[in-house]
């Protein structure tokens, strides 16, 4: 009998579809997402004040979920208070990336152009730059090129970047670093 089966015949749905996602059973999973994803979307898009980044964390949050599923103890508290203590984690991480966009966003209004002369010579070298830059970024190994990209590129958090690739927080502190510094280094030697 599926997980969908047992569920459909009586009471108790909550703690059968805890056991099979604790199994890692995927139909858990799924009735799991099916029960609670309107609560977390409901929870993020009130916090949020907007539909889309609600719909973008309530999926960070059930990969979370699954990825860490070891760490939900159902002793201690309901699937639904686990996920909104997820989703609270993933909101303030929303809330902290939009406001380094809002930040980056002003400096760059209020900022005087770095060089005079004609904008497209600036956008002719920043071009350049782009293209050295992610040149020298594939020369990295792989996993500090995954980190780096995911860091400056899809500007999430490292607590992000170390949950969407499964590696450990510190990993990912690792790699972040040994790039930058490798990254930076190649620069260095290509300017002079």
């Amino acid at each position: 009998m599926t997980t969908s089966e047992a569920v459909r015949q009586g009471p108790g749905d909550d703690q059968l579809i805890a056991e099979a996602f604790l199994r890692g059973d995927e139909d858990g999973f799924r009735l799991l997402y099916e029960r609670w994803a309107a609560l977390v979307h409901t929870v993020a898009r009130r916090a949020l004040g907007d539909s889309g980044e609600a719909e973008d964390v309530t999926q960070q949050v059930f990969i979370a979920a699954w990825r860490n599923r070891r760490g939900f103890c159902p002793e201690r508290g309901t699937a639904a208070s686990w996920l909104v203590g997820i989703a609270r984690h993933k909101i303030a991480d929303a809330l902290a990336a939009r406001a380094r966009r809002a930040r980056l966003a002003a400096a760059l209004r209020s900022a005087p152009d770095a060089e005079p002369g004609p904008s497209e010579g600036r956008q002719a070298q920043q071009a350049v730059d782009r293209v050295v830059v992610q040149y020298e970024l594939s020369r990295l190994p792989r996993a500090q090129q995954q980190v780096l990209r995911l860091a400056f590129y899809a500007d999430l958090p490292q607590s992000q970047i170390a949950a969407y690739t499964g590696l450990p927080l510190g990993t990912v502190k690792s790699h972040a670093r040994r790039g930058l510094h490798a990254l930076r280094r190649r620069l260095e030697q290509g300017s002079r």
